[in-house]
């Protein structure tokens, strides 16, 4: 009798366990991931991968990013939001052109809005984002043809990474998913640890 409660007890703990523990961190990030339908998005291309390229880069998206969700942080629609935005495009390429100036660069750019504006297929955690053609200002810098930074300025969700996965420096990807796996370890080790005592009780 003690070994067929033993025997339940050990399934029981790989049916539970192990099955809650995967499906609860798939949940728990996918649930701030998911982007309205309506919203627009700030995509920054860098020039190309070099490092003073990508440092401009982010030096324009901290600027950027940090005076438009100013603007918006208050709006509660999607209309009132691209009305604002269009009427400040100049405003936004005089940001970009300063940031560019006291990083002491001759960085040629471009500062562009609508809603045809491509990105490629994103991952971030365990949820994808599709390619497609998605309504955004688009901040080209040189060729444009380093690592992209994005974000979705309305709703205003750019405290999210959007970017982390395929869209930000390799070394901060690696580092997010060594993070993610160094995290899932323990947990894993001490399931087995219960397993391995519930059956050695089983058999001896």
């Amino acid at each position: 009798m003690k070994k067929i409660i033993l025997t339940t007890a050990a399934v029981l703990i790989v049916l539970s366990i192990l099955p809650w523990g995967h499906m609860s961190g798939a949940s728990s990030s996918s649930q701030y991931q998911v982007i309205p339908d309506e919203a627009i998005r700030l995509r920054i291309l860098a020039d190309n991968n070099d490092k003073k390229a990508q440092e401009l880069k982010r030096d324009v998206r901290d600027e950027v990013n940090a005076e438009i969700t100013k603007w918006v942080e208050e709006l509660t629609s999607i209309e009132a939001a691209r009305s604002l935005i269009q009427s400040r495009l100049r405003d936004i390429d005089t940001i970009v052109k300063e940031t560019i100036e006291q990083a002491g660069s001759e960085q040629s750019y471009q500062v562009k809005y609508g809603k045809q504006v491509e990105f490629p297929t994103k991952l971030y955690g365990s949820y994808i984002y599709p390619a497609g053609e998605y309504e955004a200002i688009l901040i080209t810098l040189g060729e444009g043809e380093g690592d992209n930074w994005w974000c979705v300025l309305f709703p205003p969700l750019c405290f999210l990474d959007f970017s982390n996965g395929a869209t930000v420096a390799h070394a901060e990807e690696t580092d997010g998913e060594q993070d993610s796996e160094q995290a899932k370890e323990p947990e894993k080790k001490e399931v087995e640890f219960i397993l391995v005592k519930l059956w050695k009780k089983i058999v001896s």
